[in-house]
């Protein structure tokens, strides 16, 4: 028989989350319009509506195919309203049937269904088979009743006790929850047989379900009975231990250990060790070795800001005022700091930025890092690692061992009080290394933005996260730093300060700190802008300004020892008197000068060339004098030179003799004569190879008899061919030549593009020259450059012209820079 032979039409309610079958009684609340309407149609009716599940129950609207094909069609029993103004309803499942059509166009939906015939529920089954299903089908139910919520008595017998296979199948699967989409599998399924074996599947899948509830629930049970059971039994023991009287009671001490270190808030892993430790309290006694070295660690621990950060406040206006107003000039360094809050305040979470200030002694290295701190609204510490040999200092003691600590790291941020500080390294540069281990090899870790995130203390034993930590490290010299820790950071560079700018420093920043820690104020003491100049000049000697302040504090102190010395019992109340210190005033205080200004040859020498060094303290002029005598082609070099200066000498000789020709140099001299090249100063020693063009400048106007230009100085390594190689420091350089009164400086060519990032002052006030062979340098420094290359020139000449019979008045005369004078026609 086909679906079309048999098709009845009524009024249809799709359920949501409710799968009915026939023989079915069911009530239920109905809410939806259309849902009520055709409620009421099937009461005014037949009584007959199609009850059919929706495959997905959140659709307020469903269409054919938002419901399931099978359905069944039910009777309306009973209808009534409820005080939540809802439907109730009571019905009955006839039979099973097929979904057809649907039709919207009414109030309600009506739909055209197809009764399904059942086929012979037991044609297929034996009575054996029929046993075997219902005792399987028994034995199930059971072990599912044992496991889900209780189910009244009187219906669990019930169902026990029945033999017919349908009516058993129906008494398990109306009176048990299953889920809608198993329910509704049942229901499509045809065959008394299939339909059993498919409930008997869902049963065990929801036992097994049930047992693994059941485990873990149990398990949690466990825990918690168990941790009541030991808080109950160690309040117990609290509490006789405090009546007893007993003192130093190990018991107390844990639990107050444990309580603390529940309150910090640790995960897991990390709780469970320092409760283990803290337990070990009980078993030593309290005066024991063993029992000072658990609480020193506990205390370590806990005294550690694990859950404290601040805030950061970045306001760049008010940045740059606290950078200006803390520290004078360094428009660089305080364009590249203003450059990190801008990223930070776009950005709050970056990591990776460890920034590196490079710099000589006293140029405000240290305090910079303060001003960073400062602005960011941030804690600052500062670790100092100069003379740090052992690596143990980094990375902690393993606290096994007598008298161990933490490491640098975790006292840092224990001083700061915070987990986010500013930590400034101070002198990255000065640590060593010996048998105990190399520090700077843990510093690998500490600065790497990568790693840092799980740093662990070999005391504390627990990761601490360094990557909120904004490090910022000090050097002066960064050749000395390991290239893997170099290349970690972000080096800025500071130079020496200008000579206004160290008054401007003084005027502004250190006379008035100076007044105030000696006691005095500006009417008391006055030190006049010469007498400011004059310290700079004749009483300080250094890229920085720590000696000037000193020099500035001497002066407070010579004062306050005048205005206390002149005072009588009678003038307490008196206003004391005012000094002022002008120049002349300094020798009556501090003595005679201690340096003289470097002043410029008187005039152009043969021999002597200003050269440029680099040194800790920043640039200085370095003379190189060169001497020929007559001998057996000796060469002596002094002057504290090291391996490397040696070698530029044995190369400008070997130059000086390449170039000989064009200077008028006899071509044998390397083999009667005698060279001595020397560097004053002879107990500061000096290496490098910036020193090579002096050296064959000096040499070339030694041999030639060329004097050098006294206002030129000149830097820059040298090659066998004459080439002028790059050199570093040369902003410490220009900077001493400028000091001296230099007017022309020669550098190489390469590092002509790093004269932009020169001080604006040295820029205006020096002329650079670069040099890519060493033909310009020495065109540049010998006076009268040319002059003896167009005397060969017309030497030559002369030859050429009296071969050839013509006569040659008097030999041209040359001047400084001349052209040879002309010469008369043949006869």
């Amino acid at each position: 028989m086909n679906d079309t032979d048999n098709l009845q039409s009524m009024p249809a309610l799709p359920m949501r989350g409710i799968v009915i079958f026939p023989r079915m009684i069911l009530h239920f609340d109905v809410g939806r319009d259309k849902s009520v309407n055709a409620l009421k149609a099937a009461a005014n009716g037949a009584r007959k509506i199609f009850l059919v599940a929706q495959r997905d129950a959140m659709v307020i609207e469903p269409a054919i195919n938002d419901v399931y094909k099978i359905g069944v069609i039910a009777e309306v029993r009973q209808m009534l309203k409820t005080p939540e103004n809802a439907t109730r309803v009571l019905v009955e499942g006839l039979c099973k049937a097929k979904l057809i059509s649907f039709d919207a166009a009414e109030p309600y939906l009506r739909c055209t269904v197809s009764p399904v015939n059942p086929s012979p529920r037991f044609s297929a089954l034996s009575e054996s088979e029929e046993a075997a299903l219902v005792r399987m089908l028994t034995d199930t139910f059971k072990k599912y009743c044992s496991l889900a919520p209780k189910m009244p008595n009187e219906l669990y017998q019930t169902i026990l006790t029945e033999k017919n296979i349908d009516k058993l199948f129906d008494g398990i699967v109306f009176n048990i929850y299953l889920k809608p989409d198993d329910k509704q599998k049942l229901l499509e399924i045809n065959g008394s047989k299939k339909r059993i074996e498919r409930l008997l599947a869902i049963l065990e899948s929801e036992i097994g379900i049930m047992e693994l509830e059941i485990n873990i629930h149990e398990q949690v049970r466990d825990s918690l009975e168990k941790n009541q059971r030991e808080y109950y039994m160690r309040e117990q023991m609290r509490i006789l231990s405090r009546q007893l009287g007993e003192r130093d009671d190990p018991q107390e001490e844990f639990y107050a250990y444990a309580d603390e270190i529940e309150a910090a808030g640790f995960d897991r892993e990390t709780e469970e060790k320092l409760i283990r430790e803290a337990e070990k309290l009980v078993k030593f006694s309290p005066s024991s070795q063993e029992a000072g070295v658990v609480r020193a660690y506990l205390d370590a621990v806990l005294e550690m800001p694990w859950k404290t950060f601040t805030k950061e406040k970045i306001d760049m206006e008010k940045a740059q005022k606290q950078l200006d107003r803390d520290h004078y000039g360094l428009k660089e360094v305080k364009e590249r700091i203003l450059e990190l809050f801008a990223v930070r305040a776009l950005k709050p979470d970056v990591k990776g930025q460890i920034i590196c200030l490079a710099g000589p002694p006293g140029v405000g290295k240290t305090s910079v890092g303060q001003s960073i701190a400062k602005s960011l609204g941030r804690k600052y510490a500062r670790i100092s690692l100069g003379g740090v040999r052992d690596e143990a200092e980094i990375r902690g003691h393993r606290k096994t061992y007598i008298g161990a600590m933490p490491g640098r790291i975790v006292n840092a941020l224990k001083q700061a009080k915070s987990m986010n500080p500013v930590i400034l390294f101070d002198e990255i540069d000065k640590m060593s290394n010996d048998y105990k281990g190399d520090p700077s090899s843990a510093m690998l870790e500490v600065l790497d933005s990568e790693q840092n995130a799980a740093f662990v203390d070999h005391y504390l034993e627990i990761p601490l996260d360094l990557s909120r930590v904004l490090f910022i490290a000090t050097a002066n010299n960064t050749d000395e730093v390991p290239p893997p820790l170099l290349d970690r950071m972000e080096v800025i560079e500071l130079g020496s300060y200008t000579r206004a700018e160290k008054y401007n420093i003084a005027r502004k920043h250190l006379i008035p700190k100076q007044l105030k820690k000696h006691g005095l104020g500006a009417s008391n003491l006055k030190i006049t802008g010469d007498a400011v100049y004059a310290l700079i000049d004749f009483y300080t000697k250094e890229a920085g300004v720590r000696k000037l302040e000193r020099k500035i504090a001497a002066l407070c102190r010579k004062a306050a020892k005048e205005i206390v010395g002149g005072r009588k019992p009678d003038d307490a109340k008196k206003p004391d008197e005012k000094i002022t210190v002008a120049a002349k005033d300094l020798e009556k205080y501090l003595g005679v000068k201690k340096h003289l200004p470097e002043h410029l040859p008187d005039r152009d020498e043969v021999g002597v060339v200003n050269g440029l060094a680099w040194t800790s303290v920043g640039g200085v002029i370095m003379p190189l004098e060169a001497a020929v005598m007559d001998g057996t082609g000796k060469i002596e070099i002094t002057g504290s030179l090291g391996e490397v200066m040696k070698e530029s000498s044995k190369i400008a000789v070997s130059l000086a003799r390449s170039l000989s020709d064009r200077y008028g140099i006899d071509p044998e001299f390397y083999k009667n004569k005698d060279i001595h090249i020397h560097a004053p100063e002879g107990a500061v020693p000096k290496n490098g190879p910036s020193a090579g063009v002096a050296m064959v400048t000096a040499l070339i106007s030694a041999l030639s008899g060329i004097a050098v230009r006294r206002d030129v100085a000149m830097t820059g390594e040298i090659t066998l061919h004459g080439k002028v190689l790059a050199i570093g420091g040369l902003k410490e350089k220009t900077m001493a030549a400028y000091k001296a009164g230099i007017k022309t400086v020669l550098i190489p060519k390469e590092n002509e593009p790093y004269i932009s990032e020169l001080d604006e002052t040295v820029r205006n006030s020096l002329r650079f020259i670069t040099a890519e062979k060493i033909d310009t340098v020495l065109e540049t420094a010998l006076v009268g450059r040319g002059c003896h290359r167009r005397r060969k020139i017309a030497e030559d000449a002369e030859k050429m012209i009296d071969g050839l019979g013509f006569r040659i008045g008097e030999p041209p005369a040359f001047n400084d820079g001349a052209i040879p004078q002309k010469v008369k026609q043949p006869r």
